[in-house]
């Protein structure tokens, strides 16, 4: 990024100037040095979002600036919904390779393809080998009642654990239930189908996990297509609330305003909708927008106050956190340029998310420590680390990552802390185990 085509660092200069502020002043509020903000007003350095914002934020600027920086988006398009226009996905195979150095790996192709190929698998159990249910439905529904037990214990693995841990399994319980479905009675069938859509679901969010946003959105579009084969048609729009998330992730807020304002217009659930609007506050921060994104997150909470959702079914988004909305706020003031107050919000949230819950423990925790890092409050922002840093080794994470990345980038301002020196290696560990 160079300041010429924006004009960043004049804007920067202009904005400084009618504030009153010296170099010295904004660098003290801002927690950057002088000679760096000396170097971006002149356009000898790029500025950075973050910089954008918390310069927005102290200037008051609304937005301005955060708009004159591009931040960098992900070359590769994310693909469109369903797969060369096959919606049904019939006709096609699930490979699941598990190697016994502990990798696994999932790919879809075509059954013809597989005939070409002439591949075969060693053992092979056809679908009416799992049975065929009585009128009844008393078998079928005791595997919906044991699968749905299974469910909540898969994701309490998941909370605990990196996304291999949960794959595989999650791939085989979708395809067992989808093929217990075809050969059960029309009062489980339904049954059966919604909760097959909740693990393919799940699955998408653990391939994101493992940093496969392809796979991701493949699983969750196979979660939309089981759901409305059970009469389920509010998945359809959560799935634009997850694509609006991996957007996010990736860096192009504009596409996940636009997917997540889509959702949050449509007629699904308050829940979904809710959750649409968390997602729609959180790329509104990204992009300065205070105002939005604050009555965004009130939207939020109205609608997930009205969610009359079944206690028994599955829950979409968020399980782990007692008060959601308060965390996303946290982190969209941090986003907006605000540390502080974000790190504020994020302790008193931080403390409410369950000991068993280490993924989500680690996900805000470094986003605690990046908020304080923010602040300029260094060692508090090492010491949270330093707390969360086993938590991101053992959940192995890709989307913790992020964070983890920008923390580094923080703290690299200061290389000369004794905090900082002293976290150094144990980062650098982490951030190179993580990202393999």
């Amino acid at each position: 990024m160079s300041d010429g085509p924006n004009g960043f660092g004049q804007e920067l200069r202009r904005r400084r100037l009618a504030a009153m502020l010296s170099l010295q002043q904004l660098s003290k509020l801002v927690h950057y040095s002088k000679g760096h903000l000396s170097k971006v007003e002149r356009g000898l350095k790029p500025p950075t979002p973050e910089l954008a914002r918390l310069c927005d934020a102290r200037l008051s600027a609304g937005g301005a600036l955060s708009g004159l920086v591009s931040r960098q988006v992900a070359r590769s398009p994310l693909p469109e919904s369903g797969h060369e226009g096959d919606q049904s996905h019939e006709g096609e195979v699930w490979l699941m390779h598990l190697g016994k150095d502990g990798s696994s790996s999932f790919q879809w192709v075509r059954r013809r393809s597989v005939i070409v190929a002439g591949a075969a698998t060693v053992m092979s159990m056809r679908g009416d080998a799992m049975g065929t249910y009585d009128p009844a439905d008393t078998g079928a529904q005791t595997v919906v009642d044991a699968s749905r037990l299974l469910f909540d214990q898969f994701r309490r693995i998941g909370q605990s654990s990196g996304p291999a841990a949960v794959l595989p399994t999650l791939v085989a319980q979708t395809h067992a239930l989808e093929q217990l479905s075809v050969r059960s009675g029309t009062r489980s069938r339904t049954a059966l189908l919604l909760l097959a859509s909740r693990y393919a679901e799940y699955a998408g969010w653990m391939a994101q996990e493992s940093g496969d946003d392809h796979s991701a959105l493949w699983w969750t579009d196979r979660a939309v297509l089981l759901a409305r084969a059970g009469d389920d048609q509010g998945l359809a729009t959560y799935a634009l609330v997850r694509r609006a998330l991996i957007c996010l992730y990736r860096g192009d807020s504009r596409q996940a305003v636009e997917l997540s304002e889509r959702a949050l217009g449509s007629d699904a659930s308050p829940r979904v909708r809710g959750l649409a609007a968390q997602h729609l506050a959180q790329s509104l921060a990204a992009e300065g927008r205070y105002d939005a994104c604050m009555r965004s997150l009130d939207t939020a909470r109205e609608l997930l106050t009205e969610d009359a959702a079944d206690p028994a079914a599955p829950v979409l988004g968020a399980s782990h956190v007692p008060d959601v909305v308060s965390m996303f706020t946290g982190w969209c003031l941090y986003d907006l340029g605000r540390p502080r107050e974000a790190a504020d919000v994020l302790d008193r949230e931080h403390v409410r998310v369950p000991d068993h819950a280490l993924r989500t423990r680690a996900r805000y925790g470094i986003r605690r420590a990046l908020a304080h890092a923010a602040a300029g409050d260094i060692d508090h922002a090492c010491r949270l680390a330093h707390e969360a840093l086993p938590g991101v080794r053992q959940t192995h994470s890709a989307t913790i990552l992020t964070d983890l990345k920008r923390l580094g980038h923080t703290l690299r301002r200061y290389p000369t802390h004794p905090a900082v020196r002293e976290i150094s290696p144990d980062l650098s560990s982490a951030l190179a185990r993580t990202g393999s």
